[in-house]
């Protein structure tokens, strides 16, 4: 191996780093190809063997093959020729929808199906792309992502703030990491959640196996600490619409977080909740659960207000966003089918 090393010691020379992975405790022996197929959006195996076969996919610094099986506490990095896409970003002319703008920040109105920020798979029609081109001199943030200071998934709609100075990318970045911010979110869950209100405590990380989800390791062993108040709005006997208040900010946080208790979002595919998890086997029923997810067709979550002091006045502000017209109908349908299920069952 040291021999295999030395040969290879300027290997990385004039590569740019395109993704980087560190293998979490926990995770089985799995060949590198299967793993990255798992962990790298919208690419192949094909395309990940020819990159190991050029000597691109680097374990602990040392090129590997295909066949190289991972391990928990290796660092797995993806080395390409050309930088990353997402560095070369380009601006595009893409209308946003601005709530509120002064000389420090930016609060945006994000839709369903927008991507937050370009990456594999994603390199043009985000957010950061449009940022990039009705705004100037946007401060980098540590990842090197204009202007932003949080994300919200791409299927996922509500407000964001945008920060236009290095002062409120600081202050707001510092706001976010104490947990002073205020973020509170309008989703609809499978089942009926019997309690009214209540919280969820759980560490997330990349699940073990299936590398493109989150998990909850309520042990706190594994993962980064997150809680999520909840609180009930309306009950439909199959589907419950909740209000869900960030206490933290991880990735997939609420989705993974309702599903660890029995309550996948609604039309949530990444967690399955694009099935039918609750209700009757009856034919009608199933038809009208493809019609709310046709009329819905993405995760039910929407950030509906958004709140933090503001970097240069000081000023606590707080803004709140319509629920989004496909959620509205979605609620309404279930509404006018829990009434009807309920006066047939009094008859």
């Amino acid at each position: 191996m040291q021999e295999f090393f030395e040969d290879n010691e300027n290997a990385e020379d004039d590569l740019y780093e395109h993704h980087r992975f560190e293998i979490a405790k926990g995770q089985q022996a799995l060949r590198i190809d299967k793993f990255l197929m798992n962990v790298i959006e919208n690419t192949t195996r094909s395309k990940i063997q020819k990159a190991a076969d050029s000597e691109n996919i680097f374990v602990n610094d040392v090129a590997v093959k295909s066949n190289y099986k991972v391990k928990p506490g290796d660092v797995v990095r993806v080395m390409l020729e050309h930088p990353p896409y997402e560095h070369l970003l380009k601006g595009e002319n893409i209308p946003l929808d601005i709530v509120y703008e002064d000389d420090q920040v930016i609060v945006v109105n994000k839709p369903a199906g927008m991507v937050v920020h370009p990456g594999h798979g994603n390199y043009s029609g985000t957010l950061v792309n449009a940022l990039a081109y009705h705004f100037d001199n946007l401060p980098m943030n540590s990842s090197e992502r204009p202007g932003l200071v949080h994300r919200i998934d791409k299927d996922t709609s509500g407000l964001l703030v945008v920060a236009k100075t290095e002062d409120a990318m600081l202050h707001l970045t510092s706001q976010f990491a104490a947990k002073t911010s205020e973020r509170e979110y309008f989703a609809i869950v499978w089942g009926n959640i019997e309690e009214d209100e209540g919280t969820i405590e759980g560490n997330i990380d990349r699940h073990p196996i299936n590398r493109m989800q989150m998990h909850v390791f309520p042990e706190g062993e594994q993962g980064k600490p997150a809680i999520t108040h909840f609180k009930v709005l309306e009950r439909f006997g199959y589907v419950t619409v909740v209000s869900c208040q960030l206490e933290t900010g991880r990735t997939h946080q609420i989705r993974v977080h309702m599903k660890y208790i029995g309550h996948t979002l609604f039309n949530d595919e990444r967690y399955g909740g694009d099935k039918i998890l609750k209700g009757t086997t009856f034919t009608k029923y199933k038809q009208f659960v493809d019609n709310c997810f046709k009329t819905l067709p993405r995760q039910a979550l929407h950030a509906r207000t958004l709140g933090f002091e503001h970097p240069k006045t000081g000023e606590f502000l707080r803004f709140t966003s319509d629920i989004p017209e496909d959620m509205l109908q979605c609620i309404e349908k279930w509404r006018n089918y829990s009434k009807a299920v309920q006066f047939d069952e009094e008859q």
